[in-house]
């Protein structure tokens, strides 16, 4: 009989879909723990569940050094999505867990979600749908997309897919990256390449689609927000922490931004009471911009497979 392993869901949107793998998984001898989960776990939280877990199949929650520590029989960690900013993956090593994310998997996803975002602050549709529903019949005049800037920061797999999107509206796309290397391929796609500070100058619409790190934490701060042109639009489908909160409220409120959509938060669910929320000219997200069910489920039988072959001795890259 095949041993026995405990394997831990943390991600949502796996946790959603999760009852379509439970027989695979008892097959492969696996019995899931499935928390109920809305956005993140607590420290606290994965502390009480870790300590007999084999495997880990993690959203966005803090997976710390003390999380880890309190996993004794942990032999493998795949990170269910991209972004790994919110795991110590030093400690993973030191324990010689076996480590993966599912890279370049949501490109498609979260680029039609910016794409989305960009069409819905130039034509003001979210005010408009506010203001039918409370029974007014408002007409705000939009901005042209044809002719205007989109600036890209972060030109990996939802950078290019977003680009591939914008050019046929008539849109000029400029990027960046700190990976110098990927200038080819912008120039392959007709993009083009510069450092951050002229890419936010030249932009209408600034779109964050970069990883997290702890170089680039607030890296939409006061100055680099101020740099970006009077009447321009953030987007940001990539981390919260990009952006400081703060200075994006002041850029708000003296007018310097026309707006914003934000997918994602420095702390989420945003709070109730949150300063943001006075703003009608912004649109805010869920965390969701992945969330397709052809992507869940794509995802999810990676993450599984990864995780089985980790379990047998495999490899999990």
């Amino acid at each position: 009989m095949a041993e026995e392993h405990k394997v831990l869901v943390t991600c949502p949107p796996f946790l959603q879909v999760i009852d379509a793998y439970r027989e695979q998984c008892e097959e492969r001898g696996v019995s899931l723990v499935t928390p109920t989960v809305e956005q993140e776990l607590s420290e606290d939280a994965l502390v009480a569940l870790v300590g007999d877990v084999d495997g880990i199949v993690a959203g966005d929650d803090p997976f710390t050094e003390r999380v880890i520590a309190a996993a004794p029989k942990l032999k493998v960690f795949v990170k269910w999505g991209i972004g790994i900013d919110a795991i110590d993956v030093a400690a993973l090593e030191r324990r010689g867990i076996a480590f993966s994310n599912t890279p370049g998997v949501f490109g498609d996803e979260v680029a039609d979600v910016a794409m989305g975002y960009i069409i819905m602050l130039a034509r003001q549709l979210h005010v408009i749908d506010r203001e039918v529903r409370d029974g007014r019949w408002v007409k705000p005049p939009g901005v042209t997309l044809r002719g205007k800037v989109i600036g890209i920061i972060g030109f990996g797999t939802v950078g290019q897919a977003l680009a591939s999107r914008a050019q046929p509206f008539g849109l000029t796309v400029s990027a960046c990256d700190v990976e110098e290397a990927l200038s080819n391929k912008a120039q392959e796609l007709g993009v083009r390449w510069g450092g951050l500070e002229d890419v936010l100058a030249e932009a209408d619409f600034v779109v964050l689609c970069c990883n997290l790190t702890d170089e680039n934490r607030h890296l939409m701060n006061s100055d680099r927000i101020t740099v970006m042109k009077k009447g321009s639009y953030l987007v940001n489908v990539s981390r919260g922490p990009l952006v400081d909160e703060e200075a994006l409220i002041e850029a708000l409120t003296e007018n310097h931004l026309a707006g914003a959509a934000l997918d994602v938060f420095e702390n989420e669910p945003l709070a109730s009471g949150h300063a943001l929320r006075a703003f009608p000219q912004c649109i805010f997200g869920s965390h969701n911009a992945s969330n397709t069910s052809e992507a869940v489920h794509r995802v999810s039988r990676l993450a599984l497979d990864k995780m089985f072959s980790g379990l047998d001795g495999g490899s999990v890259a």
